[in-house]
């Protein structure tokens, strides 16, 4: 793993339990090290008065401590310290700085010397009162440590483009130290960072968890396909911005391995957020893959990163994504007020005077108007697994188990169109025509306004979302929420038949993802298609391309469902966790069962 060896004495600090395997990576550290530590007191990168001990500054203690038994990434056992600063009284929460690759962040000798720097800048207040958890990799050990050889998580852990770091140190690591220290639980107070795959880890915690960590300093990080790394740069530039103050440095003769190139990947990692609007910093030098210049920039790194504490960080500022022509300023998702005992699930529809309907959990169809009074529309309904309103003024319900498509008068009074098809999902033309998509075959058929079926022909297998183009000419088709990943487009034809199918829309998939979770859409009058998706609610453009990526509400939890309603249709809803949810935006959705609009081609 040449990729890991820098100036952090990264497997030294993992006292195996096997004594020929700790000699062996002790012998490994001392060779590839020795070189690197002498350099590190080169005149290219000295260390400032800022790293060296000072007897005016309060000392903190850093205590030792090993962490066993965790769930999340079972049979691991890792060393762990504790930096509590002189000034932190027991009496208010402390800010705290979590770091990977513990052993050299909090080694005062040959290491980045974080408890010097830490009490000289909290002395001087230009951080605040922080408490540092310095933590290492797991290792698993080996059934017999004489023969066999121990599971080294590092990779495992850090260069993953998941959340099951953030949530080991959110649901474990915290939690411990919190038994011995006080630690703030605002998101703003907390800190995290790393070199290297430690870098990308810290970068990846506060990425996914937004609610938990907002400051993310990054030396050489390794932000290459290790893992599935060299994403982040595209993924950066679509996704809504983030609430994050990010610092990076990297040197010019950094490694160019198989995985790709780290300062490649910085720098492209460094545009984009620029790109987006983040708050960042980017240090570029000529070392490689050490920590020489990072640790000689470190008090001015942690300077910048809790620079105007204890004011939140504000994101988005200034952003160039296509994404911001769509969201309107200062406008978050709101929840909309619906009777407690109602839970929410699947399908919503808009009708053209905006107002909502959705199904529960209780068999009951709820409508919900512009100014989120929630009246109950109508009972018995169940397993509706699709809604979309028709040019007649009728909802139109797809119940799955019970194969039937359902028609709904403005009294709630069903009546029944269609039987013997196990829809998953339906969309109604301005002409009276429906589409629905049976679930387990994924055979898509056309009903005529007397009832009568067609088979199209076309087959989209476990598709639970159909969306008609603003101008009628064209239905999209999202695959099997949980294996599939293209959305089909085909041509309608005037007598309604489907052709020239293309899988067009290319869907953003979560790393390691099966699926894109895609279960509820809309569109827009520029014949932009929105997404609910395990990602967010992803935008794409005419030409079928991802241009941005709008956050659910919650971070936990996916979106199911998609409406545009409300005034003008100028809010997008969504269900979340059974409860609705929505948003202004400074787009106007269409309805299918409106009057066909052309919209503008696309930016090709």
């Amino acid at each position: 793993m040449l990729f890991a060896i820098g100036s952090f004495r990264e497997y030294s600090v993992q006292r195996l339990n096997d004594r020929i395997s700790r000699f062996a990576v002790i012998l490994l550290l001392v060779l590839a090290f020795g070189s690197v530590a002498r350099r590190a007191e080169s005149q290219d990168y000295p260390l400032t008065p800022d790293s060296e001990a000072n007897p005016a500054s309060p000392k903190g203690e850093v205590t030792y401590f090993k962490f066993k038994n965790s769930k999340i990434f079972p049979g691991t056992e890792r060393d762990c310290w504790l930096y509590i600063p002189k000034q932190y009284d027991g009496n208010r929460p402390a800010c705290v700085m979590i770091f990977q690759d513990g052993g050299g962040f909090q080694d005062n000798g040959g290491g980045f010397r974080v408890p010097i720097v830490f009490d000289n800048l909290i002395a001087k207040g230009e951080m605040p009162v922080t408490v540092g958890i310095f933590i290492s990799p797991g290792v698993v050990p080996a059934t017999d440590g004489n023969k066999q050889l121990p599971r080294y998580n590092r990779s495992f852990e850090y260069d993953a483009v998941d959340d099951r770091y953030a949530r080991f140190l959110i649901e474990e690591i915290l939690p411990e130290v919190s038994k011995k220290v006080k630690l703030t639980d605002d998101p703003n107070g907390r800190a995290i960072s790393g070199a290297s795959s430690g870098g990308i880890a810290s970068f990846v915690a506060a990425w996914e968890r937004p609610d938990y960590f907002r400051r993310v300093l990054s030396f050489i990080g390794s932000f290459t396909d290790l893992r599935g790394g060299q994403r982040y740069g595209a993924l950066v530039r679509k996704y809504e911005p983030k609430p994050l103050r990010v610092f990076l440095q990297d040197g010019s003769n950094d490694q160019d391995i198989y995985s790709g190139n780290w300062f490649i990947g910085n720098n492209d990692l460094s545009a984009a957020l620029q790109f987006s609007g983040y708050e960042t910093r980017y240090i570029i030098g000529t070392r490689g893959h050490d920590g020489v210049q990072g640790r000689a920039i470190l008090p001015d790194a942690l300077r910048w990163l809790w620079k105007d504490y204890p004011n939140p960080i504000v994101a988005g500022q200034n952003s160039r994504q296509p994404l911001m022509r769509i969201l309107a300023p200062d406008e978050p998702w709101r929840s909309v007020a619906i009777p407690e005992d109602v839970s929410l699930y699947g399908s919503i529809a808009s009708d053209p005077a905006g107002n909502i309907y959705a199904s529960d959990t209780k068999a009951r169809l709820w409508k919900i108007d512009p100014n989120g009074t929630a009246t109950l529309f109508a009972t018995g309904v169940s397993g509706v697994s699709g809604l979309a309103f028709g040019a007649d003024n009728r909802l139109y319900a797809a119940q799955e188990k019970a194969k039937r498509l359902t028609a709904f008068d403005d009294k709630g009074k069903g009546f029944a169109i269609a039987s013997g098809i196990p829809c998953a999902a339906l969309t109604v033309t301005h002409g009276g025509m429906i589409y629905a998509a049976e679930t387990k075959s994924g055979r898509l058929w056309r009903i005529d306004a007397s009832g009568k079926k067609y088979d199209t022909g076309v087959a989209v297998s476990g598709a639970r979302v159909l969306q008609l183009t603003p101008d009628q000419g064209w239905l999209t088709v999202a695959p099997d929420p949980g294996t599939g990943k293209f959305a089909s487009s085909f041509r309608v034809a005037a007598d309604g038949s489907l052709t020239d199918g293309q899988t067009y829309f290319d869907i953003f998939q979560g790393y390691g993802s099966s699926g894109t979770g895609a279960t509820g859409s809309a569109v827009d009058t520029e014949g932009w298609l929105y997404l609910a998706t395990d990602q967010g609610i992803q935008v794409l453009d005419q030409a079928g391309r991802v241009n941005g990526i709008i956050a659910p509400p919650t971070i936990a939890g996916r979106p199911l469902g998609l409406a545009f309603g409300g005034q003008n249709r100028h809010f997008l809803y969504t269900i979340l966790s059974g409860k609705l949810y929505k948003r202004n935006v400074r787009s106007q959705g269409v309805l299918s069962c409106e009057p066909a609009l052309k919209p503008p081609g696309p930016r090709l």
